[in-house]
């Protein structure tokens, strides 16, 4: 049996026997954010993360139940989702081994060390929101603005599943389509975590009959 592809295009080879595995973490694809909320006394936390995904306006994330953002969101429900470009995987990677939360949690003391300025140290600017308090990623193609409707365990109670209400978007001008509201998909590539490397898109490979910025000859 020849399992060789030849082609990323290629389709899949159905004769494939599969193999049971147990991998240590399911991040297969998923995009990376930074969220940055604010700390009881009103300065910023920073934090990357790579559990989110849209329901329409609601944007569904996973967070550590140890971490600083957490903390903030139980009781300070406004927040920034911010969505880096690939070439800016290096200022998420200086932000992985920090957390705002002080002192360390246990579970994370091995591997985390504590950072007030998480803006600094990944050499990032805060620019001001405009509808709620913590900052925006100023280097981010897309900001947006939310607030969290509902905050609550897992089943496991290791992390929270946050349901967050987006009311402001924020966009480059360079990945909007020219006068429309539509995010152009040609000029816009999210930095993809992949099994815990970094990737941006690939070639495109066709679009959904339900897209509203087709490109000819797709």
């Amino acid at each position: 049996m020849n399992n060789t592809m030849t082609s990323a295009n290629a389709p899949a080879d159905t004769s494939v026997d599969h193999v049971t595995i147990t991998p240590s973490i399911l991040y297969f694809g998923t995009p990376v954010v930074l969220l940055s909320t604010e700390n009881e006394d009103g300065s910023c936390n920073l934090a990357p993360m790579s559990s989110a995904w849209a329901l329409g306006p609601v944007i569904v994330l996973g967070v550590g139940i140890e971490g600083q953002t957490a903390h903030n969101l139980r009781s300070r429900p406004e927040l920034v989702i911010n969505l880096p470009a690939p070439a800016q995987w290096p200022a998420v990677e200086r932000l992985a081994p920090l957390t705002g939360r002080t002192p360390v949690p246990v579970g994370k003391r091995d591997n985390f060390r504590f950072e007030p300025d998480k803006f600094a140290a990944a050499g990032l600017r805060p620019e001001p929101s405009e509808l709620v308090r913590p900052p925006r990623v100023a280097e981010c193609p897309i900001q947006l603005e939310a607030r969290a409707a509902r905050v609550q365990p897992d089943t496991g109670g290791r992390f929270l599943i946050v349901e967050a209400q987006v009311l402001k978007v924020h966009a480059d001008p360079r990945i909007v389509v020219p006068g429309t509201q539509h995010l152009d998909p040609s000029g816009w590539s999210p930095l993809i975590y992949n099994f815990r490397h970094y990737y941006g898109l690939g070639p495109e490979l066709g679009h959904s009959f339900r897209s509203q910025t087709p490109r000819p000859g797709r």
